[in-house]
């Protein structure tokens, strides 16, 4: 009996017979199109070692009125210390969870949530500027933090909301992209789509939020990031090349960076060594 095909790489190979024929007919087309789908995060099931947290966690449905969207976010122990966590694309409030975990043994408290279009959020697209008007709205009503976590896409949020005016004691940013011209160029090739796709997706972007996509590139970000900040990066991420983590630190005016090896983009966050490398920045 043949096995059969995983679900996501049948709805992969889908995807791709759908804009490359949508290509054929209109370039303008399959912009909007591939627009939609880089806009709309996959939401996977919450893994066995998320639950714990879910279940021990104080949650609320909060209001964020610049995107006119609600979010679910996670109170997890009673510390006025707060940390704030911030996930990455496709990724829940609870996937920093063995952050949170030892966090919370050394007398502090998380708080991190669900960003537009993912987990328990409402909606189904988002963009990184939610994610940022997000954090800045959590900062006014469950402020000050201590500190942040933030991974991937979370990352480049946090250094983006520095910049806008978050106020930290330090900040730790893990598997980071950086230049969102990349990432649009990238994700143009692995659809099979014409160059000018991507080009097009930016100005589509631009117009959405009245502001070149390129502005919130976290290398820009991070040369008005003044606060202490550890980038930690995998040379084997293949999802976000470690050469963005390297541009980000490059450009920190008080940055360190910490390289590891065969974790990739997300077993990184379960490692050990991060973790207490992580904590021992922020903590000491």
């Amino acid at each position: 009996m043949k096995a059969k095909k995983p679900k996501d790489t049948q709805i992969r190979k889908s995807i791709l017979y759908t804009v490359k024929i949508t290509q054929f007919f209109s370039v303008d087309l399959v912009t909007k199109l591939a627009s939609m789908i880089f806009t709309t995060p996959i939401k996977h099931k919450t893994p066995n070692r998320e639950l714990a947290m879910d279940k021990n966690t104080k949650q609320e449905t909060v209001f964020i009125p610049k995107i006119n969207k609600k979010i679910v976010v996670y109170h997890y122990g009673n510390s006025p210390k707060k940390v704030l966590l911030v996930h990455g694309w496709c990724g829940r409030g609870t996937q920093l969870v063995k952050f949170a975990d030892e966090l919370i043994k050394l007398g502090y408290s998380t708080i991190s949530f669900d960003a537009p279009a993912h987990g328990k959020s409402g909606t189904k697209t988002t963009l990184m500027p939610e994610f940022i008007a997000s954090i800045l709205e959590l900062e006014k009503l469950h402020g000050p933090f201590e500190f942040a976590i933030g991974h991937s896409l979370g990352g480049m949020a946090l250094l983006n909301s520095v910049k806008q005016g978050l106020q930290l004691k330090k900040l730790v940013v893990i598997g980071s992209g950086d230049k969102i011209e990349d990432i649009l160029t990238e994700y143009v090739k692995k659809l099979e789509l014409k160059p000018i796709v991507a080009s097009k997706m930016s100005q589509l972007f631009e117009k959405r939020f009245g502001e070149p996509m390129e502005n919130y590139a976290a290398h820009l970000a991070a040369k008005q990031v003044n606060i202490p900040t550890l980038v930690i990066h995998d040379e084997n991420d293949y999802e976000v090349p470690i050469f963005c983590g390297k541009n980000v630190f490059k450009h920190l005016p008080n940055g360190e960076m910490y390289v590891t090896q065969k974790l990739g983009h997300r077993k990184i966050l379960g490692d050990t060594n991060v973790i207490n490398k992580a904590l021992d920045f922020i903590h000491n």
